[in-house]
């Protein structure tokens, strides 16, 4: 069995791990969920969003988890709001969250439906239409609600017989449900699915998941309660309908009850649960406890892995002589101590395991819920996107980057571009704005070269915008219009997720889309004002590469050198770090590790004694990033190509807002902060589609054209503009218009200031331009039996 090592955030990394890793979070802030089980959870980008559940009480507040900041809020939901509920169904997609059955009170269960548009946070109860054979889902909990594609699919659960108030009879379903979605929102009707061969038993506690790696997209049914703990296995082929009991390989886990599985990569991961433990000595018989065992199912290779620490010869959790209680706030061994009626949310690469009840044994005839929040890390971390520009100067260039869920550390590196390689990008200084022709200008690919994007993650109105520069974000009329103010630290509505400021540790702000009237609710989540400064554009960036790890003798062009290691989001660079010694070329010039030893994170202290080198003017450098964890360091970025400016050039447009209008869009803007002269007059570019003259391009270059010049500070795009521009989805996957702002004063242009403006791709827009494509609470929990 691999050898797992389970240590805390905040400790010393030490020891030889193969992946995955439980770390427990230490500490966090906001307002935080008191312990329960049979809440449901679910993620949004970073952001896991928790419901319902009970403990002494069934609890009825909507907690959102920021998984980079380590912070708990409250949202200001408003519309339909549904009353609390456990063991419910409840699943994601895009920003909206559904929310099926559960049990409002004790033998009181529920079969309505609603709907959560998070990017609002605002509910709404949908009424599908029913099945044209047969009748819609009775009030149930327990069972399992999994959405794949455009479709959710229940099965299974426990409902309630009794007609009496106050009464309770059990019984456990096997039935089948498709409930069709809308794109957007609203749910179009349940139906019946007719499917082939045998088919899982009736249960409920089970878990379902969905898996499309391999051929046509699955549903995988596993262990549940019916009586017993079941351990079997089912997968339903979505195309063909056709259930099975697939063969596996490896040691199947016990047979088990509410507790979780989630999809990373390949593997379904199945965590805790109640299980089966007979002790001989008795003559009661069999007992069932909580477990913190671990596996993994390789959904390819149909191989189970046992995880777990370790464990009695037979392979089964040891129980505890004495009620847990007196060990609540004692760390585990084992990572997570044993625990069913959690949550489990996938992330990126981790598995984020909150609270659920820790009693071990059904005969103490109590519970007691878990405090705790631990993530399993199973991977390095993903490859980030380019770095974005804030602001260029004469001696620094300030960049940020967008947080990747399973970082917990950034190293920045640089490489100063030759004078040979830059010459193309002579004509133009500090990165001037793009100049008309008749194909219009040929940009970058990168909106790192153009600068960082400000926008509220979870909005999904057509009217929201993103806007270059690292500014607190403001969004009026529910992210209709967005204006940046340079260095604003207002009360916003709309969130700043590449916003870090000067003066931060590693807080971002996020307020969601709500209006003003919620604003209340955003006194929860700790704000962080935007940095100081402007953005920057228009620098001549070459096409996104991957990186070479650099060994000795390499060209001068392969050397990278390190700006630091970073717990932010940001750097401004004004200097790099040498090599320690003639035969080291670069310190930190892997960017993929040769095993999974869990490690110390590298730190400033690695740079202690070593020579720094300044950036120099008007030079041109190129810079990339990487994510660090204790299973190893993640692939560099996309390299980004930036320049410090030249003396005498006036800085980049700041304070950007954009209105729209009916058929156009409003842009005012602000002076640059340093202008070193008169402004003589600006010029506004656009993003637009090919042209047609069949000239050859890179792949993902943008087009510009010039829509507006002259000296006011303020000008209007048009419906013949808007209608040709170009949708940019190259380094984001939410799709905008660009557009591209830059002042003049006597020595020239300055660098360019960027604003994406998203576009929903849920409601297109109606010109060609657009290119979219096309819980428990009883005494048992919701296990009923035993």
């Amino acid at each position: 069995m691999p050898v797992t090592i389970w240590a805390p955030v905040d400790g010393t990394m030490t020891g030889v791990s193969e992946t995955p890793l439980w770390r427990k979070v230490q500490s966090f802030s906001g307002v935080t969920p008191r312990s329960r089980h049979g809440h449901r959870a679910v993620a949004i980008r970073e952001l896991i969003i928790i419901f319902g559940g009970g403990n002494e009480g069934i609890a009825e507040d909507l907690h959102v988890y920021n998984t980079v900041t380590k912070q708990w809020f409250l949202p200001a939901v408003r519309g339909d709001i549904p009353p609390g509920c456990a063991a419910h169904g409840f699943v994601c997609e895009g920003t909206r969250i559904l929310v099926f059955g559960g049990m409002v009170e004790f033998g009181k269960y529920t079969n309505n439906l609603y709907e959560l548009q998070a990017s609002r946070w605002l509910w709404k109860k949908l009424r599908p239409r029913p099945p044209a054979n047969g009748l819609p889902p009775c009030a149930r909990i327990a069972h399992s609600f999994t959405l794949v594609g455009n479709r959710c699919y229940l099965f299974g659960g426990l409902v309630n017989d009794s007609e009496e108030p106050n009464g309770n009879i059990p019984r456990y379903m096997d039935d089948f449900y498709q409930l069709d979605l809308q794109p957007s929102s609203g749910a179009r009707c349940w139906s019946i699915p007719e499917t082939k061969g045998g088919r899982p038993a009736a249960r409920e506690s089970h878990t379902a998941v969905a898996y499309a790696g391999r051929g046509s997209p699955k549903l995988f049914i596993f262990g549940g309660m019916q009586g017993r703990r079941l351990d079997d296995l089912w997968q339903l082929d979505l195309d063909s309908m056709v259930w099975s009991s697939p063969l596996t390989k490896g040691p199947r886990p016990l047979g088990r009850s509410l507790h979780s599985a989630n999809i990373l990569g390949n593997k379904m991961f199945i965590f805790g649960g109640w299980v089966p433990y007979s002790e001989p000595a008795k003559t009661k018989g069999a007992e069932w406890i909580c477990t913190n065992s671990l596996h993994a199912l390789n959904l390819d290779t149909m191989s189970w892995q046992d995880l777990s620490p370790e464990e009695p010869a037979q392979g089964h959790p040891k129980p505890q002589d004495k009620p847990p209680q007196l060990e609540l706030e004692e760390s585990h061994p084992g990572g997570p101590k044993p625990r069913a009626g959690h949550s489990s949310t996938a992330i990126g690469s981790r598995m984020y395991i909150w609270s659920g009840r820790d009693g071990y044994r059904k005969s103490w005839s109590y519970q007691v819920c878990c405090k705790d929040l631990w993530y399993l890390e199973t991977d390095r971390p993903a490859v980030p996107e380019a770095v974005l520009l804030v602001k260029s100067t004469v001696k620094m260039i300030h960049v940020t980057w967008r947080p990747l869920a399973a970082a917990e550390c950034y190293i920045l590196q640089i490489q100063p571009v030759s004078t040979q390689s830059a010459q193309s990008g002579a004509d133009t200084q500090s990165g001037a704005a793009p100049s008309t022709g008749p194909e219009g200008h040929q940009g970058t690919t990168q909106d790192s070269s153009s600068g960082v994007k400000s926008c509220d993650p979870l909005a999904d109105t057509a009217g929201e915008k993103e806007v270059a520069g690292a500014q607190r974000v403001a969004v009026a009329n529910e992210g209709v219009a967005m204006e940046v103010s340079n260095g604003c630290s207002a009360p916003q509505e709309g969130r700043s997720s590449e916003g870090p400021t000067q003066e931060e540790t590693d807080e971002r702000h996020y307020s969601l889309g709500q209006t003003a009237s919620t604003q209340s609710a955003l006194d929860h989540i700790p704000a962080q004002p935007p940095p100081v400064g402007t953005p920057s554009a228009g620098e001549h960036s070459k096409d996104p590469k991957s990186p070479t790890q650099q060994v000795q003798g390499q060209s001068e062009d392969d050397v990278w050198f390190d700006v630091g290691v970073f717990k932010v989001l940001f750097s401004e660079v004004t200097h790099y770090y040498l090599p320690a010694d003639e035969d080291q070329e670069t310190m930190a010039t892997s960017s993929r590790p040769n095993n999974t030893t869990e490690r110390k994170l590298p730190g400033p202290q690695d740079y202690e004694g070593r020579e720094r080198q300044e950036l120099a003017p008007g030079h041109c450098y190129r810079l990339r990033v990487a994510g660090v964890n204790t299973v190893g360091q993640g692939d560099f970025s996309p390299v980004a190509e930036f320049r410090t400016c030249l003396p005498g050039f006036p800085g980049a447009p700041s304070a950007v807002k954009i209105t729209k209008a009916s058929d156009s869009v409003h842009i005012t803007w602000e002076a640059p902060p340093s202008p070193s002269g008169r402004i003589t007059e600006y010029s506004m570019y656009l993003a637009v589609r090919k042209g047609r003259s069949g000239t050859s391009e890179r792949p993902g270059q943008m087009n510009f054209i010039r829509v507006y010049r002259g000296t006011k500070t303020s000008c209007t795009v048009g419906a013949a503009h808007l209608d040709n521009a170009h949708i940019d989805s190259s380094a984001s996957n939410r799709p905008a218009m660009v557009f591209r702002i830059a002042a003049k004063n006597e020595q020239g242009y300055g660098p360019a200031t960027q604003i994406r403006w998203i576009q929903d791709t849920g409601k297109p827009r109606a010109s060609s331009a657009r290119q979219d494509p096309p819980a428990e609470s009883h005494k048992d929990g919701a296990d009923s039996s035993g």
